[in-house]
């Protein structure tokens, strides 16, 4: 299983971007996708999970109301729709991937319990 994560780039505050994560060698179906994200100096944190044991779909405090996950099973392929973007969501982004996720995936499962995780895109915004 690899996942590929594109999408990143510069953006002003107050803007918004698209990341997709693209799975490879698997078919979505049973599984749980997190989004993550890590700042210079920080450690990685979750920003949104979904989940397909209980239909979860979990944000952050920090991005909710701005941040939307969505899936597309067809093209086996994750996003994250970011807008209102703050300086303070410059980080790079992971997608992680959980194959068979137990119920309550999303709320229960801490990050070092996905099987496959991207390189990462970064994301950065300017003031």
């Amino acid at each position: 299983v690899q996942l590929a994560e594109s999408g990143g780039g510069l953006v002003q505050s107050g803007g918004s971007l698209t990341l997709s994560c693209v799975v490879s060698g698997v078919t979505l179906e049973y599984y749980a996708i997190g989004w993550f994200r890590q700042a210079p100096g920080k450690e990685r944190e979750e920003v949104s999970c979904i989940s397909t044991s209980d239909g979860n779909l979990k944000y952050a405090d920090s991005v909710k109301g701005r941040f939307t996950m969505s899936s597309d099973n067809a093209k086996n392929t994750v996003y994250l729709q970011m807008s209102s973007l703050k300086p303070e969501d410059t980080a790079v982004y992971y997608c992680a991937y959980r194959h068979r996720p137990l119920l309550n995936w999303c709320t229960n499962y801490p990050q070092y319990e996905y099987h496959f995780w991207g390189q990462g895109t970064q994301v950065t915004v300017s003031s």
